[in-house]
């Protein structure tokens, strides 16, 4: 959606729109479905800049980091963005951003695109580590069974004979 900025100086302005986003529009590749995005803006004007009070509803499908089995994952994420017009940089192209530059998101000229908020709001709301339940037991290390589903039936793990001095030291010292 496109939004004159001039139009919200007298008065705030909501709307609600649907936004489409597709796994491969994303940089995350644990995403592997993303449902349609419903979304509620509300932007006012405050000299001399634009306060953006978003709200979302989707669902996203993940590959869990330890079993590696898909999960369906809802989200409901608010955040509170400050649109500033962005000033001719000196020295053009990227810049360093600073301390005091956390959520707030430049807008050049007189109109704002939503498209670009929404989805950079849906890639911060992906875990670092996607997990399909907290108690999630993984796979086995040795034959790669899921370990949610039982027991695999192999060995207890051998350890390292590298660890081996190490161990017999723990073993030799008092309990402190």
């Amino acid at each position: 959606m496109r939004i004159w900025l001039d139009q919200v100086k007298d008065e705030p302005l909501e709307w609600e729109e649907t936004v489409t986003v597709t796994p491969e529009d994303m940089a995350r590749p644990e995403v592997t479905a993303l449902g349609p995005i419903e979304c509620r803006g509300r932007l006012t004007y405050v000299e001399p800049s634009f306060l953006l009070s978003g709200r979302m509803f989707y669902q996203q499908t993940l590959t869990c980091d330890r079993c590696l089995q898909s999960f369906v994952d809802r989200q409901e994420p608010e955040f509170e963005l400050v649109l500033t017009r962005e000033r001719e940089s000196e020295g053009g192209g990227e810049h360093q951003i600073g301390q005091g530059e956390f959520g707030v998101w430049p807008v050049e000229g007189e109109i704002f695109e939503t498209a670009p908020v929404w989805l950079e709001q849906v890639e911060l709301n992906v875990p670092m580590k996607p997990l399909c339940s907290p108690d999630c037991k993984g796979l086995c290390a040795q034959c790669g069974a899921d370990l949610n589903t039982g027991d695999c039936g192999c060995r207890a793990p051998v350890a390292d004979p590298r660890w081996a001095a190490l161990a017999a030291l723990k073993g030799s010292l008092p309990d402190a």
